[in-house]
């Protein structure tokens, strides 16, 4: 009976030892290989574009652009350029698709022409004008301004110049009240008659209100004045016809200075604006 004890009590003490190894923990997992560090990502190269002057001619349509020479320095705003020129004549090749291949004896045409109005390591300005016909009493107008940023290589607009949109009540009502203003020099000139004279105050001054809307879409269309420096002492908003008067008033412009602009002005760009003090 003693062998048959210890027999058993050696069965049961394996059994216990081969339990202590199932349940004992697994070995460390192999630590993983530190995470792969990928290489910043550079931006790629603008491919360059070159812009050279456009004349077309067929007998349905003639189509002019020019631009100068000096935007071919910065591929970036050289191709905005292309890309607006490039959107007005598909509209005006819509048209002439629509004409049908007779003449009709109307002649559409598209007339623009790219001017540089400021041009510092700063900021490097261009100022779009022209016109496009397509039937009707008189052209579509073609207003557009770019103010591109070279250290930047980007346009500035008007919605990161002033970011807060509360900041263009301010902006507003400065506008409105110099188109007001113009507005009733025009009307004393043409000598109306107290009656019409009302009339046409009262409408045209709808449309200047309707026109300088707070927001940065009604003052997309700026460039900037330079004072001796190279600083923007004033930018120059550009409104269009219709907008807030009629054709008849043609292209309409506001000058705001910079002491009205400077404190709505982002921080990142007011280092571009002149000093308001030290013209004082």
């Amino acid at each position: 009976m003693d062998r048959l004890d210890r027999a058993v009590a050696l069965l049961l003490l394996l059994v216990a030892l081969a339990g202590c190894r199932d349940e004992a923990p697994p070995p460390p997992a192999a630590p993983a290989p530190p995470p792969m560090v990928q290489a910043p990502t550079v931006p790629a190269p603008r491919e360059p574009v070159v812009l050279e002057d456009v004349v077309e001619t067929d007998p349905r349509y003639i189509i002019g652009i020019s631009y100068p020479p000096e935007v071919n320095r910065y591929p970036g705003l050289a191709a905005e350029l292309r890309d607006y020129s490039e959107a007005a004549r598909q509209d005006l090749m819509d048209a002439v698709a629509a004409m049908g291949d007779e003449p009709g004896g109307l002649l559409y045409d598209l007339a623009l022409e790219y001017k540089v109005v400021a041009d510092t390591p700063e900021i490097f300005a261009v100022a779009a004008d022209g016109s496009t016909f397509t039937g009707g009493a008189h052209g579509a107008p073609l207003i557009a301004r770019f103010v591109w940023l070279p250290r930047e290589d980007r346009l500035l607009t008007a919605d990161a110049l002033v970011p807060d949109p509360a900041a263009w009540d301010r902006i507003a009502a400065y506008a409105r009240e110099q188109l007001h203003a113009a507005l009733s020099q025009r009307v004393d000139a043409d000598e109306l008659e107290p009656v019409e004279r009302m009339r046409v105050v009262r409408a045209a001054g709808r449309m200047i209100d309707e026109g300088t809307a707070p927001e940065a879409d009604s003052f997309s269309e700026f460039e900037p004045v330079l004072d001796g420096q190279g600083r923007v002492s004033a930018l120059r908003f550009v409104f269009p016809p219709y907008q807030v008067g009629p054709y008849s008033d043609g292209v309409q412009v506001v000058e705001v200075p910079a002491r009205v602009l400077l404190p709505h002005v982002a921080a990142e760009y007011r280092r571009l604006f002149a000093d308001p003090g030290a013209a004082q």
